[in-house]
């Protein structure tokens, strides 16, 4: 499929490429015919608000205050599993394991291929390289080391999702990308050959290998540029293969719907849920850890199924609470409810129907506990030096 449009004014041929491009001709058309696009934008399964008025000048003091900061970033060294190409070669005893490289990119292994979620090697999410949010600890696993990637999932275009110089990395090795409508065209303008992508909408699939993946409604908005124009989709995911089966929130509020998901496509032997970055002053978009907690438990419809792995926490700084309230949180919630929580460092492969990852390795780097060095942005460890080279 083609139609994109890099640019849509004098002013937007400035921009950075990184901004992507806007749907056009055939792309723009089938996004009109979507269900899920109304007056001019795609609309969410339950009405949800980005930021509610006033909310951005209340939010920036908050944000900016020292001691604030303090708590939003490790007071140590975040460990990283010394994962290497040779124990990613071995294939996963039980035909699925996760790897979570960090935020919401995630390897998963299941049933003989091998997809990537929402892949982000860069050292900052941001159009910009030289500004926004930097990572709290380096890329568990250079990208050339990750091996063959049969699939490529992105759940939506923003800059912690969708990263730029990651995609033309991965565009040169032939994987194959499966994105929500619109988001091709970012893809497109980037490089990435129309042959080489699948664009869908929710509860359309397509198959990759012996794999269906599955686009599945999510409740949030897009958006790269200073412009937003709601032209490119959101989406969770799921992914079955003959013998197992994970989904992927992508970024989320929580809605009643990961019921119907559950019912329709589950249950699953993992879901992978966010459950950090959310905030009061958006509370729509970003699911708290109790409510990622909840989505899980519907999803499964028995708290005794299924593995969560939490997601989208510990590595930018990208809302108010403290670094490890998201993972603290979904811990407690899941020892309440009765559900399995596996706790992963950055990079440590696990197996959810084998044993756990359940150290709490983070609350000796949480502010208040053992300090070392702040793993700030610009200078990372030598694993990250390779971040997206192929």
């Amino acid at each position: 499929m083609t139609g994109f449009r890099p640019t849509s004014s004098p002013l937007d041929a400035l921009r950075p490429q990184a901004f992507g491009a806007d749907p056009s001709g055939e792309r723009m058309a089938r996004i009109r015919r979507s269900p899920h696009y109304a007056d001019g934008v795609f609309t969410n399964p339950v009405a949800a608000e980005q930021a509610p008025a006033g909310s951005l000048l209340k939010f920036l003091p908050t944000y900016f205050r020292k001691e604030e900061r303090a708590r939003r970033t490790p007071a140590g060294t975040v460990p990283v599993h010394p994962t290497t190409i040779a124990d990613l070669a071995v294939p996963a005893a039980s035909g699925l394991r996760l790897t979570w490289m960090g935020h919401s990119t995630v390897l998963a292994e299941i049933d003989g291929h091998r997809v990537l979620f929402d892949p982000v090697w860069s050292r900052r999410c941001s159009p910009f390289v030289f500004a926004g949010p930097g990572r709290l600890h380096p890329v568990p696993v250079p990208l050339a080391e990750v091996g063959r990637i049969d699939a490529v999932v992105i759940s939506h275009d923003h800059y912690d999702h969708l990263d730029m110089p990651t995609i033309k990395a991965l565009a040169r090795t032939g994987t194959h990308f499966v994105v929500p409508l619109g988001v091709g065209a970012h893809l497109e303008y980037w490089g990435v050959p129309a042959h080489r992508m699948t664009e869908l909408d929710w509860h359309e699939s397509t198959g990759i290998g012996g794999l269906t993946l599955t686009a599945t409604p999510a409740r949030h908005f897009c958006g790269r540029a200073l412009r937003n124009t709601q032209h490119t989709l959101w989406a969770s995911w799921v992914v079955a293969g003959p013998t197992h089966r994970v989904f992927h929130s992508g970024d989320t509020g929580y809605f009643p719907g990961f019921a119907d998901i559950g019912a329709q496509y589950g249950p699953f032997d993992a879901t992978m849920v966010q459950i950090g970055a959310y905030s009061e002053f958006w509370p729509d978009i970003h699911m708290r850890p109790e409510e990622g907690m909840q989505a899980h438990l519907d999803l499964q419809g028995d708290a005794a199924r299924g593995v969560l792995l939490p997601i989208h926490w510990g590595t930018f700084n990208l809302a108010p609470h403290s670094w490890e309230e998201p993972v603290e949180g979904t811990v407690a919630a899941g020892r309440q409810r009765g559900a399995r929580v596996a706790t992963p460092k950055p990079g440590q492969p696990f197996e959810p129907s084998g044993e756990l990852p359940l150290d709490p390795w983070w609350r000796a780097v949480a502010a208040g506990g053992t300090p070392a060095r702040t793993g700030a942005d610009p200078e990372l460890p030598s694993r990250a030096e390779a971040t997206v080279r192929v």
